[in-house]
């Protein structure tokens, strides 16, 4: 069982920053793919951005050119630098990773981006 922990949210101005990581309990060189997903308040969960073993990012349209994510292989740790934070950025923000075909979710972070 693989366990994702999640840390950096909180509160912040419209067009601050925030920077959130996950670390992971096992050796993240054999995840086949790292990620952040968010859901705001009656929505539904979303992908923010993700990175995979061969280093291959995608990002959703919403925040193309202002979050970063990036994968330390040898802290276990997957982490996504947000900046120019908007209103509509406000969500609990979930770490997600895929090992050998089995998805694993953190517990979520909140990110709150006054206006």
């Amino acid at each position: 069982q693989v366990q994702l922990v999640e840390s950096g949210g909180g509160l912040v101005q419209a067009g601050g920053s925030l920077r959130l990581s996950c670390v992971a309990s096992t050796s993240t060189v054999t995840a086949t793919a790292m990620g952040w997903y968010r859901q705001a308040p009656g929505k539904q969960r979303e992908l923010v951005a993700s990175v995979h073993s061969g280093g291959t990012t995608n990002y959703a349209d919403s925040v193309k050119g202002r979050f970063t994510i990036s994968r330390d292989n040898a802290k276990n740790t997957v982490d996504l630098q947000m900046n120019s934070l908007k209103f509509e950025d406000t969500a609990v923000y979930y770490c997600n990773g895929r090992w050998y075909l089995r998805t694993y979710w953190g517990r979520g972070t909140q990110v709150t981006v006054s206006s």
